[in-house]
């Protein structure tokens, strides 16, 4: 069987994208997912996008980490989802597509695609650091300086730890600055740094405006791979209109026989 799929990324964080509307692939199929996301022996991506119909929305997106299982909401790979349904006229400029945490919203202006991630409780500390859920969990560490941080060694040994079981967590590495924020981030399902996490910036960005008075705020937030950006609303109880917004850049298409 032969089956087409695209190349995307956003700000680094790179994705293979099927159309799967005739069903090609099974979501169960692990060892397949694996194989299309390993950067040696398959096509290499830090994960991988089925893009199904739905019948109240635009698409379904349905994401698998590397590791070939399924995974949570990712932030970069809705952005990227986006930009490949409006180019294949699965979608528009502006619509909304159902993910394994709910409804999601996007508009495509030019290069920058934006997506709304889901309304989520204040961060919580966790070791005096902050945790919180954007869609994926994501634990925060501040720090000086991002670029001195082994994000691999740190992050790992975070990620597993009793703290965070089961299910473990993304690890996130934040410097501030006075535009904005640094942000390096380790994935779980990827067991690795990424060039830039969706989620992860959304929940650093939360977490550095956090404890001021609630408003609306617009972050800027650098990543290894580029620059994204977080605007929210921020409550009591609740943090609101989640959007991140960056570029999503296709980058090629092939036909893989399995």
């Amino acid at each position: 069987m032969q089956i087409i799929f695209n190349k995307y990324h956003g700000t680094g964080n790179d994705f293979i994208i099927i159309d799967n509307r005739t069903n090609c692939i099974s979501p169960g199929n692990d060892k397949l997912i694996k194989f299309f996301c390993d950067r040696h022996k398959g096509v290499g991506s830090d994960g991988l996008i089925l893009i199904d119909e739905h019948e109240k929305y635009d698409f379904e997106m349905k994401y698998f980490n590397a590791d070939g299982r399924e995974g949570t909401m990712c932030g970069n790979g809705g952005r990227c989802a986006a930009a490949f349904a409006e180019k294949t006229g699965i979608g528009k400029g502006k619509g909304s597509f159902m993910a394994s945490d709910g409804e999601h919203r996007y508009e495509i202006k030019g290069n920058v695609i934006s997506v709304s991630l889901c309304d989520t409780r204040p961060p919580v500390n966790v070791g005096g650091n902050s945790f919180i859920d954007t869609g994926s969990p994501h634990y925060i560490i501040n720090v000086p300086d991002c670029e001195k941080v082994n994000v691999y060694e740190k992050g790992k040994s975070i990620r597993w730890s009793d703290s965070f079981a089961p299910g473990g967590t993304n690890v996130d590495f934040v410097e501030h600055k006075d535009d904005g924020i640094f942000v390096r981030t380790y994935e779980r399902g990827v067991e690795n740094e990424t060039l830039s996490c969706g989620t992860g910036v959304a929940a650093a960005a939360i977490s550095s405006r956090w404890g001021k008075e609630p408003g609306k705020f617009d972050v800027r937030v650098e990543t290894l791979g580029g620059i994204l950006s977080v605007s929210f609303l921020t409550g009591k109880e609740i943090i609101s209109n989640i959007c991140l917004s960056g570029p999503a850049e296709f980058v090629f298409a092939g036909i893989i026989d399995i």
